[in-house]
């Protein structure tokens, strides 16, 4: 009894000892078991994403793209979930791969978020951002039948099991995903503990997926001003009217005042040597751009100007030789080359190019706006140092600059990249066009130069010959020219009516022969002073410059008015003597001297004056159909006699003529003087 009243404590220690291992041991394999579950939660949710990933790629979004529907943006719903499934695939097999690690998997697992972490940012945050833009768009797509009908088939026939009622559904399993991650991670590290060696690397897992998240909302918060900002406004004037009231007024003029202090140098601009040489290169990119534009828009209209001859469309009523082969040519160049170039200069130039105009106006305008909300935050910097803080607005225009700012910066030089290599592969296809068109044209010339009678002729040759074609020709056409002068009669000089003969015996009278002009074309004064004058009037040069020294405008006498005319519009008039009595010039003796001596005898005849009749014919300037008996009707070009410039009642509006042998009278404004030259031959350029 004694031994076993002794043995009794032994076996309470015994027990006791064994029930606090038991105590100690239990919490540590409930945590182990938590931390293994957490981790299979993992895994197997991420199996389970992917293969959701996979249905809505390559189930939902195919089936969508044979319906072919016009209204349905497929690329703005599903974004860039293609990119998202690669790296999912590979980041689901790498952690697949961790469970045959059994005392290493939680560092493999640490070593693998840290391995993916910047491909998920890059992915996801492009996801992320574009996620608002799907929601509107599923939204909008409900309110159409039609489409809604469209898209509730299509998940009834690819994914029934899910019970997805709206591609809502899916949609949004990324931007769960990727903010789930932290917390399986901080899941699988309450689960460990601290002394583990896995532990730290963990912890390093927890912060890079936080960081990521992070990173993402900042860029989807960007990308957010950015959109606001980056749209190109079109408004009226009534609209911009509209807008203006007394906090915006007071805004611009405070910017406008900033700029100002900065151009005057008075206030230091905050210079960013990093964005000030990304915008450099974007704002030559933009030039360039534009630039060829114009250029290849120049170059259309010069091939098309070079190719405005149409020699196939003309009767040239030879069947042979080598006017014929040139319609020919003409023919293919008009019908078949340029056609065709010019659709490949469009798909391949001209298209491309104004996509990428249209791509920088986003950028231009959010640049332009980077500038307003810099002004405003300098503006309230020097507010805030003196003040020493700053109100809830002030603090949200900051944040506004800072995130436009860091947005340009961070993609800017992406997009420099792009632009510059779309640009040269647009001048790649625009030089290869240019090398086809040459090749082509040059090809078919040389087809047609084989079939010419001299086409295999030694060069030398050739062009000897082509000069002695052309000496002969010149020596025919010298000789026509000699005939044709000799058999074509002068024509007849036209006298001046009463009316012109008095204006221009005036103005000799008043300024002398070699101060008279004749306009060579018709004259619209269009400034002060300026004189508007017909073809064929004579004028008086009194000056030739103007009141502020111009020599092209000279000062006449149109026989009354005075003004301006411009001086390559005149030509020294040369009149011809004539022995009418009727145009002799006036007496040197004064008109009572006539009158007193006129009982005297009849004196001895007077050496007569040479007179003036000036080199001129009236012409019809237009065509004029007769609708009396007492009109004539007359032909443009077509000489007439002025009989009476004035009709029976004596109104000026009516001319009575003589054409052809028949008188009548037509509208006055309807004939043009025009010089008389003389007749010249024909010469050959030297």
């Amino acid at each position: 009894m004694a031994n076993a009243r002794g043995a009794d404590p032994d076996a309470e220690d015994a027990a006791e000892t064994e029930e606090a291992i038991y105590e100690e041991v239990k919490p540590c394999n409930r945590m182990e078991l938590s931390q293994q579950l957490a981790v299979e939660e993992l895994i197997t949710t991420e199996a389970s994403y992917v293969h959701n990933i996979q249905l809505c790629v390559s189930d939902i979004r195919a089936h969508l793209q044979k319906k072919q529907l016009p209204d349905l943006d497929l690329e703005g719903l599903f974004s860039n979930t293609d990119d998202i499934l690669h790296v999912s695939r590979r980041f689901l097999k790498g952690l697949e791969a961790t469970a045959a690690e059994e005392h290493e998997q939680l560092l493999h697992i640490s070593a693998l978020f840290q391995e993916f972490k910047e491909e998920m940012e890059t992915v996801y945050k492009i996801y992320c951002a574009s996620y608002e833009h799907a929601l509107l768009l599923v939204e909008s797509y409900r309110k159409d039948p039609r489409l809604q009908e469209e898209i509730l088939e299509t998940l009834n026939a690819t994914v029934p099991h899910t019970g997805a009622s709206d591609l809502s559904f899916f949609l949004v399993m990324p931007v769960q995903r990727v903010t789930k991650y932290p917390l399986l991670l901080g899941k699988i590290l309450e689960n460990t503990p601290t002394s583990a060696s896995a532990y730290p690397a963990l912890q390093a897992a927890v912060r890079a997926m936080t960081q990521v998240n992070a990173n993402i909302n900042e860029y989807k918060r960007r990308r957010e001003v950015a959109t606001k900002y980056n749209k190109a406004e079109h408004l009226t004037l009534r609209d911009r009217f509209a807008r203006l009231n007394t906090h915006s007024i007071a805004k611009k003029t405070t910017r406008l005042s900033r700029l100002f202090m900065h151009e005057a140098g008075i206030v230091a601009k905050m210079e960013d040597r990093e964005y000030d040489d990304l915008e450099e290169k974007f704002q030559c990119v933009v030039s360039s751009v534009a630039v060829l534009k114009e250029n290849v828009a120049s170059y259309l209209g010069h091939l098309e100007a070079f190719l405005l001859p149409t020699p196939h469309m003309c009767e040239l009523q030879i069947n042979e030789g080598p006017a014929q082969q040139y319609q020919r040519f003409a023919e293919y160049l008009h019908c078949t080359v340029f056609p065709e170039f010019k659709r490949r200069l469009d798909r391949l130039v001209c298209q491309p190019l104004c996509s990428l105009s249209d791509m920088l106006v986003g950028p231009q305008q959010l640049v332009k706006k980077r500038l307003d909300k810099l002004l405003d935050y300098e503006e309230i910097q020097e507010r805030k140092s003196e003040l020493g803080s700053v109100t809830y607005d002030e603090e949200a225009a900051m944040n506004t600059y800072l995130a436009i700012n860091a947005l340009l910066v961070a993609e800017l030089p992406q997009f420099n990249q792009v632009a510059l290599q779309l640009l040269g592969q647009i001048l790649c296809s625009f030089s290869a066009l240019q090398r086809d068109l040459a090749a082509q044209v040059l090809q078919q010339a040389q087809k047609e130069l084989e079939q010419m009678p001299h086409g295999r002729m030694p060069l030398p040759s050739f062009w000897k010959m082509v000069e002695d074609t052309l000496q002969q020709s010149g020596a025919q056409l010298r000789t026509f020219c000699q005939t044709f002068e000799t058999v074509t009669p002068s024509p007849v000089t036209q006298p001046l009516n009463p009316a012109e003969e008095r204006k221009v015996l005036s103005l000799v009278s008043k300024h002398g022969p070699d101060k008279l002009y004749q306009v060579t074309s018709n004259i619209s004064g269009s400034k002060d002073l300026d004189l508007t004058l017909q073809r064929g009037q004579i004028v008086a040069l009194l000056q030739s410059v103007d009141t502020k020294g111009n020599t092209s405008r000279w000062l006449v006498d149109a026989g009354g008015p005075r003004g301006f005319v411009p001086a390559g519009k005149l030509q020294p008039y040369c009149p011809v003597q004539s022995q009418q009595p009727g145009m002799q010039m006036p007496a040197l003796e004064s008109s009572t001297e006539g009158r007193r001596h006129s009982y005297a005898a009849p004196e001895a005849p007077r050496p007569q004056v040479a007179t003036f009749t000036p080199a001129f014919q009236v012409v019809a300037g237009f065509s004029f159909a007769a609708r009396s008996p007492q009109e004539v009707s007359l032909q443009a070009g077509q000489p007439v006699v002025v009989l009476e410039p004035h009709d029976k009642k004596g109104s000026k509006e009516w001319s009575l003529v003589e054409v052809n042998g028949q008188r009548g009278y037509v509208p006055s404004s309807y004939l043009v003087t025009v010089p008389l030259q003389k007749p010249m031959g024909w010469s050959l350029p030297v």
